[in-house]
């Protein structure tokens, strides 16, 4: 079994018990600029040990898992021959811990550009890998941590009759800085006892007087219905009710598209009374507006005689009129907010 399989087994197996790894995490995103040291696979046809560099965003996803995007460059020269590799690819880190000291196991996919040039070949293409390896997180202050890894990178050359070979396993020895873009939330510290005192007998100690019962609250369905004159789209002073819910309104800005809606008795044509009844229903907005609220919270519509609350046979026209008073109104629709109890 070969290095690659034995951590996939590895991370299967950590998979399985990892609940018990859960911890406390920073989930804020971070950058990590890294010195990259590569044993590159000798059929590339370069030796030794050499060194690029590297950067990467990540992610905690869980207490589990980090999540790592980025990218590598390195370059080798020896004996003649010149080999330059450049990675992008996303790894997935198993976090073993989120304490100080936090070793995990990686895994990872992405493509490679491949540059080989030898006194007999020359070659070069992009192909895909995959990566497995294992390293650890160094906590030094809220945002800041050292990462360092070791990983295996294996290609699967497309163009392998122009490498001579197909399948490629350089060494990768990384090492980098984390910086956390947000520092961690902190955690809701109880406050202390009040402390007592204690006082010696005699006398005896007073009792400390009992707290203030806490705050109660209530919902309230506010709505107002405000009736004209016969003819008129005046508001008559004053207007508790209109106050009440301007005082409301002012209180919770989440209320919004509320519907004032006019109405008029059946006296007259409909087209008049549907210009009357929009008189009316902007009387009572402009009210609401002169008193703070924004206007388009507001929503003022005029629906003539629809809609009678009475319905009156009287013969007489003055007592018609006065039997129709409730018709000539506005309504404001009802709205709940919560209210103070005492």
């Amino acid at each position: 079994m070969n290095n690659t399989k034995k951590i996939a087994v590895a991370v299967a197996m950590l998979c399985a018990s990892g609940a018990t790894l859960a911890q406390e995490i920073n989930p804020s995103w971070y950058i990590q600029p890294s010195v990259v040291g590569m044993k590159a696979d000798s059929a590339f046809g370069v030796d030794g040990h050499d060194v690029g560099g590297g950067l990467k965003f990540g992610k905690p996803l869980s207490p589990l898992f980090d999540v790592q995007v980025g990218a590598t460059h390195v370059k080798s020269d020896s004996n003649g021959n010149s080999y330059k590799q450049t990675t992008l690819g996303v790894d997935g880190l198993l976090m073993f811990s989120r304490s100080n000291f936090r070793p995990f196991l990686l895994v990872g996919v992405g493509i490679e550009n491949d540059k080989m040039s030898t006194p007999l070949r020359r070659a070069s293409g992009t192909s895909p890998y995959v990566t497995a390896g294992l390293g650890f997180q160094l906590g030094l202050s809220d945002r800041w941590s050292m990462q360092a890894d070791y990983r295996t990178v294996q290609g699967h050359l497309r163009n392998d009759e122009d490498f001579g070979f197909k399948r490629s396993n350089n060494k990768y020895l990384t090492v980098g800085f984390n910086y956390a873009f947000n520092s961690p939330p902190v955690a809701a510290v109880a406050p202390a006892p009040t402390p007592v005192a204690v006082v010696e007998a005699p006398p005896a100690p007073m009792p400390p007087p009992p707290p203030p019962p806490p705050a109660r609250f209530e919902k309230v369905t506010m709505s107002a219905t405000e009736l004209f004159e016969f003819d008129k789209a005046v508001l008559r002073a004053p207007q508790p009710k209109l106050d009440e819910i301007a005082a409301a309104l002012q209180a919770d800005m989440s209320i919004t598209d509320i519907d004032v809606t006019g109405y008029t008795d059946r006296l007259g044509s409909d087209k008049y009374n549907l210009a009357l009844s929009e008189r009316r229903a902007v009387a009572v907005r402009e009210y609401l507006v002169a008193k703070g609220i924004d206007g388009s919270r507001l929503k003022a519509v005029g629906k003539g005689e629809s809609n009678p609350v009475v319905q009156c046979n009287d013969k007489k026209r003055a007592d018609l009129i006065a039997c129709l008073a409730p018709n000539r109104r506005v309504e404001v629709e009802q709205i709940t907010i919560e209210k103070r109890v005492r």
